[in-house]
This record gives C-alpha cells, sequence and structure tokens, in this order.
C-alpha cells in the first residue's frame, strides 16, 4: 500500500465521524446567524473541500463557527444578506494578504484572555438569542436587551401552549447533549448534537408539536453571488469596519484552535501562515457564493483527531459527505425543529465560557481575569468589535503597566549631597511615584540624582526630571547634580 493510501481507512471513518458532528452545527449556525440553512452548509463544504485540501494545519476542520453568529447577525441585520458575500470576499482576501506578509504568527501574541473574554461574551449573547428562538420569540438586536429582556420573555411564554412546547423541544435537545457523554462508548459513536436533533425531530413529528421546522429553499437557491451594488456598500466606513472585524475574530479564532489541536496529536506541526492563506482562500470562496464565514472549530477538528484521523484526506471526505447530504437530502432538513437546533447553541455558547479558566486566572492572575471579564462584558453590552478593542487596550495598558517596574533608593548620610538612585524603567504610567519621591527630598540641601540604573527612559520622564531639577536648583545655592550612563529614551 503506498503512503498516500496508508491511512485511507482512518480517514474515512474519522470523516464520517466529523460529518455527524458538524451537520447540526452548520444548520444551527445558519438558522442563528439569520440566513437560510443551506448557506451553513455551504460553508462547510467549502471548508472541507477547498480548505481541507491546501496546507497549513493537516487535521484542523473547517467551517461555520458559533462564535461568528453574532457578528453575522449584526451584519446582515445592518447591512442585508447580499452584503454578507462581499464582507466574507473582503475578509477572505485580507486573511490572503496577512499570510502572504507572514503575520499569521503575530496572532498567537494576542493575550489569551483577551480571545477568551471574546469566546465568552459571544457565549452569553447566543444563549440569550436562542432562548428566545427556542420559545419561539423574536430576539432583541442587542446583546445587552437580549439578557434583559429573558424574565419577561419567559412570562410571556408561560402564557402560550405553542411557546411552552417549542421551549420543552429545545430543553430536551439540551438535556439529551449533555447526557449523551454519560452513556457507553458505543453508543457514544454518534455525536450528541446529531443524537439530540433527530431525537427531538421524531417527537416533534409523532406528537405533531405546533412548532416552526427550518425552511428549505435547496442548494443552488440559496446561492447568492454579491452583485455589484453589493460591492459599492465597500464605500460605507461602517461595513470596512465590519470586515475588519470578521477578519480580526476569524483568523484568531482559527489560530488558536490551530495551537489547541496541535496538542491533541503528534503529527507535523501548523505552519500558521500558511493556515491563515487557506482560511483567507476559503472565506473568499464562500464570499463568492455569498455563504457564511468560516473558521476552524476546534469541536470538529478535536472530534476528527480523536476519531483516530491521520491525514487531511479526512476533512475532505466530510466536505464530500455534506455536499451529497445537501445535494440529495434536501427535504430533510425541513423536518428538523428550529427550538432544537436552538438547543443545539444554547449548549454551543454555554461551551465557549471559560468558567474553570477565570477561577484559575483570578488565583494566579487576576489583571488577566479582569481583562476577561471586561472584554465579555463590553462584548455584550456594546458590540462584537468595539468589545474586542476594548480588550486588547486594556491588554496592552496592563501590559505596559507591568513593565514600568521603577525604583528609586535615596541615601542620606546626614551632611553633603542627598543621593537619590533610579533603577529600573521610567515611562509616563510610572511618573506621578517618581516625582511624589523626588519632591519629598530635602530642599535646602543638594541633591545627586543617578541615572545609571534606568534601562529605558521615556521623552515625558525626561522632560519631568530636568524640569524637577531646574526648580529643585532654583530653591537650592548648589544645582541638581544628574548623572547617567546611554540610555534607551522613547
Amino acid at each position: 500500500m503506498t503512503v498516500r493510501f496508508r491511512y485511507l481507512r482512518q480517514d474515512f471513518a474519522a470523516s464520517l465521524v466529523v460529518f455527524l458532528v458538524a451537520l447540526p452545527l452548520c444548520v444551527g449556525v445558519a438558522v442563528a446567524s439569520g440566513v437560510p440553512a443551506e448557506l451553513g452548509l455551504i460553508t462547510g463544504i467549502v471548508g472541507g473541500i477547498v480548505t481541507g485540501v491546501m496546507r497549513g494545519s493537516s487535521l484542523q476542520v473547517s467551517g461555520p463557527a458559533a462564535g461568528l453568529t453574532v457578528l453575522v447577525l449584526e451584519a446582515v441585520t445592518e447591512f442585508g444578506l447580499p452584503a454578507l458575500g462581499v464582507i466574507v470576499l473582503a475578509a477572505g482576501l485580507l486573511q490572503l494578504l496577512m499570510g502572504a506578509l507572514r503575520l499569521g504568527r503575530w496572532f498567537r501574541a494576542i493575550s489569551v484572555s483577551v480571545v477568551e473574554g471574546m469566546l465568552a461574551g459571544i457565549g452569553l449573547v447566543i444563549i440569550a438569542g436562542q432562548l428566545y428562538a427556542a420559545a419561539g420569540l423574536k430576539a432583541p438586536a442587542s446583546g445587552a436587551e437580549k439578557i434583559l429582556g429573558l424574565p419577561g420573555a419567559v412570562i410571556g411564554a408561560l402564557d402560550s401552549t405553542a411557546a411552552l412546547a417549542s421551549l420543552a423541544v429545545g430543553a430536551g435537545t439540551v438535556a439529551v447533549t449533555v447526557l449523551w457523554r454519560r452513556l457507553p462508548k458505543r453508543v457514544r459513536t454518534v455525536p450528541g448534537a446529531l443524537a439530540a436533533v433527530v431525537s427531538a425531530t421524531l417527537v416533534t413529528l409523532v406528537c405533531g408539536l405546533p412548532v416552526a421546522t427550518v425552511e428549505v429553499r435547496g442548494l443552488l437557491g440559496a446561492v447568492q453571488p454579491p452583485g455589484a451594488a453589493a460591492f459599492g456598500e465597500l464605500a460605507d466606513p461602517a461595513l470596512v469596519g465590519t470586515v475588519l472585524a470578521f477578519t480580526l475574530i476569524a483568523s484568531a479564532e482559527s489560530l488558536f484552535s490551530a495551537a489547541a489541536v496541535d496538542r491533541l496529536h503528534d503529527g507535523p506541526r501548523t505552519e500558521y501562515d500558511r493556515e491563515l492563506m487557506a482560511q483567507g482562500v476559503g472565506n473568499a470562496v464562500c464570499g463568492a457564493l455569498g455563504a457564511l464565514p468560516m473558521t476552524a472549530v476546534i469541536v470538529r477538528s478535536s472530534a476528527n483527531v480523536q476519531a483516530g484521523a491521520r491525514t487531511k484526506a479526512a476533512r475532505v471526505l466530510h466536505g464530500v459527505w455534506l455536499l451529497l447530504f445537501a445535494a440529495l437530502l434536501p427535504s430533510a432538513l425541513a423536518l428538523i425543529p428550529l427550538p432544537a437546533l436552538a438547543g443545539v447553541l444554547v449548549h454551543a455558547g454555554w461551551k465557549l465560557i471559560p468558567f474553570r479558566g477565570i477561577v484559575s486566572l483570578w488565583r494566579g492572575h487576576r489583571g488577566e481575569a479582569l481583562i476577561l471579564v471586561v472584554t465579555a462584558v463590553a462584548i455584550v453590552t456594546v458590540n462584537m468589535f468595539e468589545g474586542v478593542l476594548i480588550g486588547l487596550a486594556l491588554s496592552v495598558v496592563k501590559t505596559a503597566w507591568e513593565a514600568s517596574h521603577v525604583k528609586l533608593n535615596v541615601v542620606d548620610k546626614g551632611a553633603g549631597p542627598v543621593q537619590a538612585y533610579l533603577s529600573g524603567n521610567a515611562t509616563f504610567l510610572r511618573l506621578p511615584k517618581i516625582l511624589d519621591s523626588l519632591e519629598a527630598l530635602p530642599q535646602d540641601r543638594p541633591v545627586e540624582l543617578d541615572l545609571s540604573g534606568l534601562h529605558h527612559l521615556d521623552h515625558a520622564c525626561r522632560t519631568a526630571l530636568e524640569s524637577w531639577a531646574e526648580r529643585h536648583s532654583s530653591a537650592d545655592t548648589e544645582p541638581v547634580r544628574m548623572t547617567a550612563r546611554p540610555v534607551r529614551a522613547s
């Protein structure tokens, strides 16, 4: 047997597992994003067949991700479905450019707290929004309104038989998904999300429950390539900001997923720049077809590794199975109850919130825990893009503050000049502390200020020290004597 087909049996079996995991998620993410269900399948197909054959990460699987659901829904609501293709296409081209410029590795420099805070905020918004969908109600627009409106929605649902039936189907889906992991390993060969959706579908059909089901247009009917008018919207600064948000979040999620998948196997490591370009090609194709954006998805990727996949053939085959299902069995989608998909998304959103990570961070690194929480709250209360920017800004400020350690040692022998030694990194962040310490020195004595222990002295500190020296000298018969070795000043 040649090297190319050595692992065909393992890859074939793994591809079926990944297909069964991906199917309900592709449909659920599409419905939650406010687009036709088939568009989620198209993105899954492109993620398997197009991105799957490219170099980068051999075992990572791409497709529509729950992490982009909130952003896609906001984009479709604000700009309309025709503009979605332009946004995804532009984001894919930006990813291609960043990969060509070898910027992929720099995404690993993003604070993990910001990424986890982003996922936590997304998870909270998904859960809140899908609780409305589970009850057959229309969710408010903003994340804060979704959460604040939940008590009223619950009270309203209690007065409606249809809403209670819909909630029961959604709750049952979540219960089956959670409890499925406790069943024997042989039974768990079927993914829990798929088992839950199939069970909910059967119960709905047998009992004749009055719940909404997925609307089906057909695979070709759902494809909507962006027209010239949609490309004209690129002149809108708000749409450009959405493109940047898609690019940043999709790239970060994909490359962090790649790092996580690398820890699950001992095969070839991820080539980050090539993986970023592969994601760019996939998103460019998805955009040209008017489909959802794609990222590498840790749920499918880990299922791929755990199922025994050895090469990229497994993820390519999973895309083939999705294509065959969408082409041959589209009517099966029309049987799926919407509250069942809402239940799948509620479970997925819950898994995005790193409860254990927050506790461990609080115990060891409270600053990082604060960044995580603030990022999540900002995403819920403001929006996705600005929430991530707030998290990144806090991370930079925290790093700068921690790097600005400066120490002032004063030696006063009672006679002669007072000797003051500054060491560390003198930046504007520590300037109030430095000036308070210097102004506390005796005003009627000469001072020798030694700066030779500084590794870094920024312009603000240098200017402030010179100004302090002039003021102190005017009150003293002798000027302040400043000595220093060459330090890096900015």
